[in-house]
């Protein structure tokens, strides 16, 4: 099969196109053709092994998993003996740790749920780790309740767009803070308040908020804590800057060390894509509160474009690499 292989750590030139071993499904294990997959942060972060901390479990000299790509949207080819929730020819989306920038990925039975009914394969391509990590940041790390004011960094884009939409299906107020080439978009999913950053201060004390999710943000702690309410909730979803070695995960670190002392509850957590979770996501989906964002998407050839544009900021939600 042809997949987007990387042999070294480094920029988007060292993807490529090559011709690999079709994976052989296990005993509890689902062989998916892939027909889309998504394109987050974490993909640029494996690719280039940076923060270089996170080469101590993905590989010192090199990635251990050639095939870059976790999102899977596609038709069931083949299923291991123990699979009994999957047959042929359904269509599933979900994650593979093994990689899905292929045209065909293999994974757990217990990564992947029934395709969302009312969307295309790219549509629901865009959703597993994105919409579970707003997921996790806004239910279980912030455990938002109905009625609470809601500020979001980072509302334009991948996860951004599905915090929006869940914080509203969840009862809340939502600022969305983002750039002015973002703030329609960022209106049109259902902020209530939009703050574009080059021009007004979320921080200037104007509003205090219940909730503050920072989605890969590198503002202070100090900054995000001046807009937050006396008992509020920050939550750190990832972060960028900080150098090659830590990159931004010692403002975690700092942020989990101080909690203890305040009334504030300053939180972090780490995402993964559990199938109760995108069952949750499907039913949203399918009731209509959770509308996938696409801003572009790139044939498998042009992989290492999509992650291009992801690193430069450009994308307004989620970019897609079809197969």
């Amino acid at each position: 099969m042809k997949a987007i292989v990387q042999d070294v750590y480094g920029s988007p030139d060292v993807l490529r196109l090559a011709d690999i071993d079709t994976p052989e499904p296990g005993d509890d294990d689902v062989l998916v053709q892939m027909r889309a997959a998504g394109v987050d942060a974490g993909v640029w972060h494996l690719m280039a092994g940076q923060p270089y901390l996170l080469r101590l479990g993905f590989g010192l000299r090199g990635p251990k998993v050639r095939v870059r790509g976790r999102d899977v949207a596609g038709i069931v080819s083949a299923v291991g003996r123990n699979v009994t929730r999957f047959r042929p020819g359904d269509e599933v989306f979900g994650t593979a740790p093994a990689g899905s920038y292929a045209e065909y990925a293999c994974t757990r039975e217990n990564r992947l749920e029934p395709k969302p009914a009312n969307l295309s394969f790219e549509q629901a391509a865009a959703v597993p780790v994105s919409a579970c990590a707003a997921l996790h940041g806004l239910r279980d790390a912030g455990r938002l309740q109905q009625g609470q004011a809601v500020l979001i960094l980072g509302a334009g884009g991948g996860v951004g767009t599905f915090a929006v939409q869940l914080a509203k299906a969840f009862g809340a107020t939502v600022t969305g803070v983002c750039s002015a080439a973002k703030a329609d978009l960022v209106r049109s999913i259902g902020a209530d308040h939009v703050i574009d950053y080059a021009r007004e201060d979320f921080a200037d004390g104007a509003r205090r908020y219940d909730l503050i999710l920072d989605i890969a943000g590198n503002n202070p702690l100090t900054r995000l804590r001046r807009a937050l309410a006396p008992g509020g909730t920050l939550v750190i979803a990832g972060g960028e800057g900080g150098g090659r070695v830590f990159g931004g995960i010692d403002r975690q670190l700092r942020a989990s060390l101080l909690s203890p002392f305040t009334r504030q509850k300053l939180r972090t957590f780490v995402s993964a894509e559990r199938q109760e979770d995108l069952r949750d996501l499907r039913g949203l989906i399918e009731a209509g509160q959770l509308t996938p964002v696409i801003d572009r998407t790139y044939p498998l050839v042009e992989a290492a474009d999509a992650i291009r544009r992801l690193r430069a900021g450009q994308a307004r939600g989620k970019l897609v690499v079809t197969v």
